[in-house]
């Protein structure tokens, strides 16, 4: 009887109405934003752990095409991916071609990212046309950061065989190569300020190299998840100007696998701290309610449409 009644106890404390649900962010490398957004996300999801059962943890990753290929495989529950290679997993094109990523659904789009050459200054380089005889980091293979890097040499008939040398190394990795002179520039797709560039800035002379012209034009008006921006000036040492270039949107993502709970969950905790969150990062300073749901190219997950609608922001 004894046993019976410790087997029924046990029974009675691993039942789904106490069991926690454990949920994982995949992000970036520690020293760009999509880290620390994850962790800000997190923060605000786990004050409600008591309530909601719900458990938030965030990982370091190679980036947006890594997310998206561990969500796909069930490996992650959420990413931060850039929206155009949320566009090209969606839709099937790119990268992606004839391999959609059906079960790809949006979360929301939290804040723009700007693809930057962050360059020696001692390197002279003025314009991307003189990135061929150089040594230029590209992006860790799987990221959407060398993707896009890739995209706009197509696009200016640049060829890898051009460079130098055509690194692949991690986005933390990146700002020590440069201050060792052991490449002269690199790409780094992200929202600022952040604190990789600070870090390079602050040990070398750089200079944040503008993108712009008929190619990139042309590369915008191709791909609509593209727009035009500028990198502010002053944030940067040795940059008081504001830098002309392109970017897309940093996205959250999650699977159609992951529950409506969960979703709902994220996605209330960060509208109803929303000014809190705001002021996590300064790359969220100028995000509102609304434009979370600019640039969203797979469609929302049902949970957070249901939070959106909740809200008022989502008719």
């Amino acid at each position: 009887m004894k046993k019976l009644a410790t087997a029924a106890l046990v029974g009675a404390l691993t039942l789904p109405a106490f069991a926690a649900e454990f949920i994982t962010i995949g992000t970036g490398g520690v020293t760009g934003t999509y880290y620390p957004t994850g962790g800000a996300i997190c923060r605000l999801v786990n004050q409600y752990k008591k309530e909601t059962k719900i458990r938030c943890s965030v990982e370091s990753t190679g980036g947006s095409v890594y997310n998206v290929n561990t969500i796909k495989n069930g490996e992650l529950d959420f990413g931060i991916v850039q929206s155009d290679v949320v566009y090209q997993a969606s839709k099937g094109t790119g990268r992606y071609q004839g391999d959609a990523v059906k079960k790809l659904k949006s979360v929301m789009a939290i804040y723009p990212e700007l693809l930057t050459l962050v360059s020696r200054k001692d390197a002279n380089i003025n314009s991307l046309a003189d990135v061929k005889g150089k040594r230029i980091n590209l992006g860790n293979p799987g990221s959407g950061n060398e993707a896009t890097a890739l995209n706009l040499f197509k696009i200016s008939g640049i060829k890898k065989s051009d460079l130098a040398f055509a690194g692949a190394l991690k986005a933390s990795e990146m700002p020590d190569a440069l201050r060792d002179n052991k490449i002269d520039g690199y790409f780094y797709m992200v929202g600022h300020p952040t604190a990789n560039i600070k870090d390079a800035s602050n040990s070398v002379d750089v200079k944040i190299v503008p993108l712009e012209g008929n190619n990139v034009d042309k590369l915008i008006k191709e791909n609509p998840y593209f727009a035009k921006a500028d990198v502010p000036g002053g944030i940067y040492k040795g940059n008081p100007d504001g830098t002309p270039t392109f970017g897309v949107k940093a996205v959250l993502v999650t699977s159609d696998d992951v529950s409506e709970k969960a979703v709902y969950t994220v996605v209330k905790a960060i509208l109803e701290n929303f000014e809190k969150f705001k002021k996590l990062h300064p790359a969220y300073a100028n995000i509102t309610k609304k434009s979370l749901l600019d640039g969203l190219s797979a469609p929302l997950h049902e949970g957070a449409k249901k939070y959106f609608k909740e809200a008022g922001i989502l008719q």
